[in-house]
């Protein structure tokens, strides 16, 4: 077995492979760049070594300098995480050169299966039923153009080197072909050094559902069962669970033994993902093969009991599977969530800067229920412009699946995020929502129900009187609090009000205590808008998680102090609450209410990123729909529209300059 291993990644990755190793009892390197050099990962190996400027083109990215890492530490092995030099033959074959070992598949296998054109071409000759498309080279927009029509509509146009849904994008008809071609190019050249795409036709209404693979170098593979990753936005997974809700056994065995044929054709070694869509009807299609771990992997493992990373690095060493096909057993169900930096109310749009609260919830087993949280940050790191916008990715485990998913949305109600925006509300609408709890998904699940976007979400009378009741107990706790502070002059009466009015968003919801006293830990019946609930927790001043039970529910939330009352954050809703006497809600009620300022002549930049480019001129006419500027922002690249026919007066920013949030690009006439 290996001694020393250097982890050539960073993030959450990074701090994965790093607790298996150390449980192993091998030593680790971390490798960072400038804007790593506090990273959490870095912190957690043994040793580690730096290795460029911030971007990953002149850091992660570069080949010699990872090596010239394995040498300076004498690292006997390399774990390359996903993404970066994961799936780059050349890399894996230069370290074999130096003596290095690969933890990962050889460099035959990566070549055959890890660029997608190439994988396509091979699982054709081999048999595999694949998706229609054209694997050949694509000269131009023109000539994506003619291959899209004589596929046919819709089409997928994807990058060879790709992956996380970098350089993908769906195309309707010709326009969207050739501006889909020529952002996809770009985004894979940026991502990848490598330009290359093809096109297949995209199959409306597709599952996405993937079989875990693990080979030896003895010549065994098995499949672990297989993952639903059909929750995707902009072509990257949101949401994973295994097993699938909706394969049968015989279904699950044949797509295994078909990627586990796979696997053997071109001798694979390691762990592997073989990727299908699946239709309506149960018929699978060969889309790819990831050579490296997935990042959704953990589900795998919370369902087998199988650690896939020190299944890898025992294979790399040589090692034989300890196991058969046979003795793999799917027991319960998994969900996992990613957390991404990004704000689920303008559009998913990235956002950056310094987690000033971020407290996760405990990891470990509670009752019949796992909580998993895999991260590569903590309280006080940035999340860099540089890099995956991707925060944690929280898993549950549980018996069923209904009992993952309630335990998913009330883990994602106390995780504690602050100093960004996220998608933590976005997630927590998920859990609830009714098509995703029946197990009825697609690829499109997001465009579908979300057709708009994400909006806030307004509380039904059920949630508003759960809302009104956790913002009157912690109104009533925090002024027991100050009712015991020493010196304080006190009310003239110690009788506590029984009639309230507690304002949920825009709305007034009446609350009479039916009990006269406030304890610790708070207990108290109250009669909201008539119905009783009891309300039961022990909730302090200062906590930003609310945990107890209203109307015996159990109830997990969030308090953030705003001007004059709370927010509450609660599956999905966010509500500011305020808590008044009826008389100073009759008087409130009279308030005017301030309007934003109006910026429907300017374009402001909707993320922290840079311009690559300005589409328009001073004084050009610009129609519905035209692109008016190009920014990228964690390696995706975002065309802004005109959402109407318009002047442009005044641009305001140039290709090439780094912009903030809000950031006026350009005025209009």
């Amino acid at each position: 077995m290996f001694k020393k291993i250097l982890i050539a990644n960073r993030g959450e990755i990074a701090c994965r492979v790093i607790k298996t190793a150390r449980r192993m009892g091998i030593s680790t390197v971390a490798v960072y760049s400038d804007a790593d050099r506090d990273a959490l990962h870095v912190e957690m190996a043994d040793e580690a070594v730096h290795i460029g400027p911030a971007a990953a083109s002149e850091s992660y990215l570069v080949a010699e300098n990872i090596i010239a890492a394995c040498k300076a530490m004498s690292a006997e092995a390399v774990h390359p995480g996903y993404g970066f030099l994961s799936e780059r033959a050349s890399f894996c074959a230069e370290l074999e050169k130096q003596g290095v070992v690969f933890i990962g598949p050889k460099p035959k296998a990566i070549m055959a299966m890890g660029d997608k054109i190439e994988s396509k071409k091979f699982a054709n000759a081999a048999g595999v039923s694949t998706v229609p498309g054209h694997l050949g080279i694509i000269e131009d927009a023109a000539h994506a153009e003619t291959i899209a029509g004589a596929i046919g509509y819709p089409v997928m146009i994807k990058a060879s080197a790709g992956g996380g849904g970098k350089g993908m994008r769906i195309a309707w008809n010709k326009a969207e072909v050739r501006d889909g071609f020529e952002r996809a190019r770009s985004e894979a050249k940026s991502s990848f050094g490598d330009d290359r795409v093809f096109i297949e036709k995209f199959v409306v209404e597709p599952r996405h559902i993937e079989i875990q693979v693990l080979a030896d170098a003895h010549g065994k593979v098995v499949y672990l069962g297989e993952r639903e990753c059909s929750i995707q936005r902009r072509n990257q997974k949101v949401a994973e669970e295994a097993p699938s809700p909706f394969l049968d056994e015989n279904t699950r065995k044949a797509m295994g033994e078909q990627s586990v044929a796979l696997a053997k054709a071109v001798e694979y070694q390691s762990a592997g993902t073989v990727e299908f869509i699946v239709d309506r009807d149960r018929n699978f299609y060969f889309l790819e093969m990831n050579t490296r771990l997935q990042v959704e992997h953990p589900v795998t493992e919370l369902v087998t009991g199988i650690d896939l990373v020190e299944q890898m690095i025992r294979v790399a060493a040589g090692e034989p599977l300890s196991f058969e096909q046979a003795d793999v057993r799917l027991d319960g169900w998994a969900i996992e969530s990613r957390l991404y930096a990004e704000d689920p109310y303008r559009n998913f749009l990235p956002s950056i800067g310094r987690l000033t609260r971020y407290r996760p919830p405990a990891e470990g087993r509670i009752g019949n229920v796992v909580i998993r949280n895999d991260t590569g940050v903590f309280e006080g790191a940035e999340i860099s412009m540089y890099y995956d916008p991707m925060i944690a990715k929280l898993c549950t485990w549980a018996p069923t699946r209904g009992e993952a998913i309630d335990a998913m949305g009330r883990a994602l109600d106390g995780f504690v995020v602050d100093g960004i925006e996220h998608n933590v509300p976005f997630l927590s609408a998920l859990m609830k929502h009714p098509r995703w709890r029946e197990g009825r998904l697609s690829t499109g699940f997001i465009a579908e129900e979300y057709p708009d976007g994400f909006a806030p979400m307004k509380p039904d009378s059920q949630e508003e009187a759960t809302l009104a009741a956790i913002a009157l107990s912690a109104s009533l706790i925090e002024t027991n609090r100050r009712e015991d502070f020493a010196d304080r002059l006190r009310a003239a009466s110690g009788t506590l009000r029984e009639h309230w009015v507690v304002k949920t968003g825009e709305n007034y919801v009446n609350v009479r205590l039916l009990d006269g006293l406030v304890t610790i830990p708070f207990a108290m019946d109250m009669a909201v808008e008539g119905e009783n609930r009891s309300v039961v927790t022990d909730w302090r001043p200062g906590d930003p998680v609310w945990g107890g039970k209203v109307g015996g529910r159990d109830i997990t939330a969030q308090i953030r102090p705003v001007l004059n009352g709370l927010r509450i954050d609660w599956q999905g809703l966010s509500v500011t609450a305020k808590v008044f006497s009826p008389r100073h809600a009759e008087l409130d009620k009279l308030m005017p209410v301030k309007l934003p300022p109006d910026t429907s002549k300017l374009l402001l930049c909707p993320m922290p990123g840079l311009v690559v480019s300005i589409a328009v001129a001073e004084g050009q006419e610009v129609k519905a729909g035209e692109t008016l500027a190009i920014v990228e922002a964690m390696k995706m690249e975002n065309v802004l529209r005109a959402d109407r026919d318009l002047v442009v007066a005044k641009i305001k920013a140039a290709a090439g300059e780094s912009l903030a949030v809000d950031a006026v690009i350009m005025e209009f006439a």
